[in-house]
């Protein structure tokens, strides 16, 4: 997923990454930070958990983590970049599902996954 906003990078980075603040999520309900920091639970409003451990955060360019829940694992990366006053993001996961059957509707699952976190985050953004 690919997508450009007019926000400065720094303010884009600073909400995609602060885990303590996810109210603008609206696939989320709850999510619970470890004291480090460095590992997260979400919860989603069904009540299903992902588990995800940060595996690097470069400020400004680049963040990534692994997550884990009971149908999959897999990592995720997201790259930042200016793009004139705005930002440029560019996230990709991969993905290992449990069940071969659901390899059928992950790709389709992890794109609308994408699409509305885009879509909160312009909210969000207030764009």
């Amino acid at each position: 997923m690919i997508a450009n906003f007019c926000n400065p990078i720094e303010t884009v980075w600073n909400i995609v990454t602060d885990n303590t603040a996810y109210a603008w999520r609206s696939d989320v309900v709850r999510i619970e930070v470890s004291d480090d920091g460095n590992n997260f639970t979400e919860f989603t409003k069904g009540g299903f958990e992902t588990k995800f451990t940060i595996t690097l955060k470069n400020p400004y360019e680049r963040y990534e983590f692994d997550m884990k829940n009971k149908n999959m694992n897999g990592h995720w990366t997201g790259i930042f970049s200016k793009d004139g006053s705005g930002t440029k993001i560019e996230f990709t996961e991969e993905i290992e599902v449990s069940n071969p059957i659901m390899n059928l509707f992950v790709k389709s699952y992890l794109k609308k996954q994408q699409e509305t976190y885009v879509i909160d985050l312009r909210k969000s953004l207030g764009e």
